[in-house]
């Protein structure tokens, strides 16, 4: 299995990325923004970070970066593709993805541990885990907040492309428990073809005991199982 990790000036969650990947069994590669082409891959990921330093807004320069048009090629033949975090905000400012991702409710950095529950494990990206399994994951970002019309949430549910929400510890899905104030606490979601993921918080640094945690070695077991 091949994969290949886009890198943008300001990226920061990129080796992180590299090192779950392999650990995983993908041969990865690390790709320059300003490259044209990707290589020969079966999984694109955009990492996180602060492309372009998060000037004008999170993600919007990083969207008009050469390399993208080959992200969009290749997510419109059914390859996967992952947003973590600011590739989040790359994935809806380059309208892979439906919405935006606003400043945090609190206007504040948040940088914890937080619980997800998982409301659809019928994707690429979801297959291992138990539908409404509760997992425990770091998140980090100043602009994570989703939104969207009232329109297209409602596509978004009606279609099952919801896939994580935050929750606390026993699963209870209540504004109490929605760190950055995300409409209906929506932490991930996936495109109507269901290839392409973006979520805000950070599996790859929680798939390891000693860096974290483990709850997100079923996250790579699903894409990996989806390809292989």
């Amino acid at each position: 299995m091949k994969s290949a990790v886009i890198i943008f000036p300001g990226s920061n969650c990129d080796r992180d990325m590299d090192v779950a990947l392999k650990r995983f069994g993908f041969k990865n590669q690390m790709v320059w923004h300003n490259d044209q082409e990707i290589p020969k891959s079966d999984l694109i990921v955009l990492p996180g970070g602060f492309s372009y330093g998060d000037y004008l807004r999170c993600g919007s320069i990083a969207s008009k970066s050469k390399i993208i048009k080959s992200v969009i090629e290749f997510a419109n033949s059914g390859g996967l593709v992952i947003g973590i975090c600011n590739g989040f905000q790359i994935l809806t400012e380059s309208k892979m993805l439906p919405g935006s991702l606003l400043k945090n409710e609190n206007l504040k950095f948040i940088c914890k541990k937080i619980f997800l529950k998982v409301k659809n494990n019928n994707t690429f990206f979801s297959k291992k885990y138990k539908l409404n399994e509760i997992i425990n994951i770091p998140i980090a970002h100043m602009e994570g907040r989703y939104y969207c019309s009232k329109e297209a949430l409602k596509e978004l549910e009606n279609n099952g492309q919801i896939i994580f929400q935050y929750c606390n510890d026993n699963g209870s899905i209540k504004n109490n428990y929605n760190p950055n104030g995300s409409i209906m606490n929506i932490a991930g979601i996936i495109n109507l073809k269901g290839n392409v993921l973006g979520m805000m918080p950070h599996p790859e640094r929680c798939s390891e005991e000693l860096l974290g945690g483990e709850n997100g070695i079923k996250f790579f077991r699903s894409i990996f199982e989806s390809i292989n």
